[in-house]
């Protein structure tokens, strides 16, 4: 059996991997990572909270927490970018590079150290092994597929990586969590943005990028309101335009940052909304080198929640690639993950440039 690290969230899914693996033989330690440390004292940071309870469950299940401090390569290498893929007009995505640069990466790396075999993650995915190569498989349950955040993994992480949850869905993972009286078994499912927790977004922001106040304008150039900054605003936003009148709601179609400018169209079906074509940039193949021949034809997301979009990928070089969608795709945002797969395997994917068509 192995020794396995297992990262301690404080919330019910890493706590039931840690006892999945436990009940499998496995020596496990708990990790509990700190990676942020800006305003622990603000009500919306609940690192002291999940510490606590990741310290209540590692006790239960009789295992070793040990804790380690990111917060600096956090800092630089996840939030820095979130911060300037912003101020560039983009809209990223921090839990695909957390899960890069820190969980699959400063967290592998210190559990090496330590002696571990292999880490284990509450990750809603599954590992196979092909050959000599491992793939990355969706989760079975389909509402908490995470494996558009896990793209970006390495042969070496996906190696020494476990998904004990992989096979199993939510509403099982919580009646194990209740079998075994976890305290965890009924906490809420943590959102807003990955180890900084729920906030009002706009106002985290303007912290760290002034708010520049600008013109709301439509496609030929009417000015129809006023925002808080272009940087601010994705494409397809609804909430927060403040545009009123008759008729449908209105949505962010582009954004100009250099001239701090949003630009905005009434209905969700407006034809300024829908592009077929996606460049993307920073491609990964998880396998370690891109497929071929192309074309290749596969499925493509272009958000987290989205379902499968065929497509095709029809060119790929070390700069860029370029996917064709069979349908046209609903408010492709640059910064955003797109993510590649052939039926249950996810295949690769990279970073929004430009959309067109």
């Amino acid at each position: 059996m192995a020794n396995i690290v297992v990262g301690m969230s404080g919330g019910v899914d890493s706590s039931v991997a840690a006892a999945q693996l436990l009940e499998a033989g496995h020596h496990v330690t708990g990790l509990f990572m700190k990676n942020w440390e800006e305003d622990d004292h603000a009500d919306y940071c609940a690192a002291a909270e999940d510490l606590a309870d990741a310290e209540q469950v590692c006790s239960q299940l009789g295992i070793e927490l040990r804790t380690v401090n990111f917060a600096h390569e956090y800092w630089t290498r996840v939030f820095q970018v979130f911060l300037d893929e912003y101020r560039n007009g983009r809209t990223p995505n921090p839990d695909v590079v957390c899960n890069k640069e820190i969980k699959f990466k400063e967290f592998l790396d210190w559990a090496v150290r330590l002696g571990a075999d292999r880490i284990a993650t509450g990750h809603y995915a599954r590992r196979e092994k092909r050959g000599q190569s491992y793939a990355l498989l969706k989760g079975v349950d389909r509402a908490k597929d995470q494996s558009y955040f896990l793209h970006t993994l390495n042969q070496h992480a996906l190696g020494m990586a476990r998904f004990p949850l992989g096979a199993m869905r939510k509403k099982e993972v919580r009646r194990i969590a209740r079998g075994l009286n976890l305290r965890t078994h009924d906490k809420k499912d943590s959102t807003g943005i990955c180890f900084i927790g729920e906030r009002r977004f706009d106002d985290f922001l303007s912290r760290y990028l002034p708010r520049q106040p600008g013109d709301i304008k439509t496609m030929q150039g009417e000015t129809v309101g006023r925002h808080h900054g272009a940087c601010y605003y994705t494409i397809g936003q609804r909430r927060g335009l403040g545009v009123g009148g008759a008729g449908e709601a209105w949505y962010v179609a582009a954004t100009d940052v250099a001239r701090n400018l949003v630009y905005a169209v009434q209905g969700r079906a407006h034809p300024a909304l829908f592009k077929r074509v996606a460049l993307a940039e920073e491609v990964h193949w998880v396998a370690g080198e891109p497929p071929s021949p192309l074309p290749l034809r596969c499925a493509a997301k272009t958000r987290y929640r989205q379902a499968d979009q065929a497509c095709v990928i029809a060119a790929n070089n070390a700069h860029e690639s370029r996917i064709e969608f069979e349908q046209p795709q609903w408010a492709i945002a640059p910064g955003q993950s797109i993510v590649f797969y052939q039926n249950d395997t996810c295949i690769g994917g990279g970073v929004i440039r430009a959309a067109e068509g």
